[in-house]
């Protein structure tokens, strides 16, 4: 799975809501675990373009896109807290990942106007992150004793801040998803 155990990208991913054809922006793209199960989901007639501030998760992707089979995948270097870093276009992806992204910046709101700035209208805005509190060793969790799991609890954000914050630039809330037991998912329309 690649993500630790902590999620199960391909439950996930299809929830998404993705079709083929589909203009798709993984910002944070990490090693690219959505981002190859994306563009098998939107096909030859879609691109997934996975951004990451790291090169060498961009080469995983690289690699993963090319053991796959997969040529609909574009990847670029950008910092996303910076406003046009992504080199995307206005207005020119139906949909826009954000999954383990935001707890990794103090300039999260930065980083939704790029995702709101690149969204076409009617596109979709997907937020998956870290619960506050989830991975000590309340109940229910998985951890073992004395590790927690996932970055500390002051780098998350609340599900209802995070959800005010999209707000704040335009979004609208349509639904929750299931990302698992250390992870909330919310979905938003532009």
């Amino acid at each position: 799975m690649g993500t630790g155990g902590f999620m199960n990208p391909d439950s996930i991913v299809l929830e998404f809501g993705l079709r083929e054809g589909m203009m798709i922006a993984d910002f944070g793209s990490g090693a690219g675990y959505f981002t190859i199960l994306m563009a098998k989901i939107v096909g030859q007639t879609g691109k997934v373009t996975g951004l990451d501030i790291m090169e060498t998760a961009l080469d995983s992707v690289r690699v993963k896109a090319r053991a796959a089979g997969l040529e609909n995948i574009e990847t670029v270097r950008a910092n996303l807290e910076v406003l046009g870093s992504s080199g995307l276009a206005g207005e020119s992806q139906d949909a826009v990942l954000l999954a383990n992204i935001l707890f990794q910046s103090p300039k999260k709101e930065a980083i939704l106007k790029e995702a709101a700035r690149v969204l076409k209208k009617d596109g979709t805005l997907i937020i998956i992150d870290w619960k506050k509190g989830a991975g000590g060793l309340g109940e229910g969790s998985r951890a073992q004793p004395g590790i927690s799991v996932g970055p500390p609890d002051e780098l998350r954000t609340e599900q209802e801040q995070m959800q005010n914050m999209a707000v704040a630039e335009g979004m609208t809330w349509q639904s929750n998803i299931d990302a698992g037991s250390f992870h909330y998912g919310i979905i938003f329309k532009k």
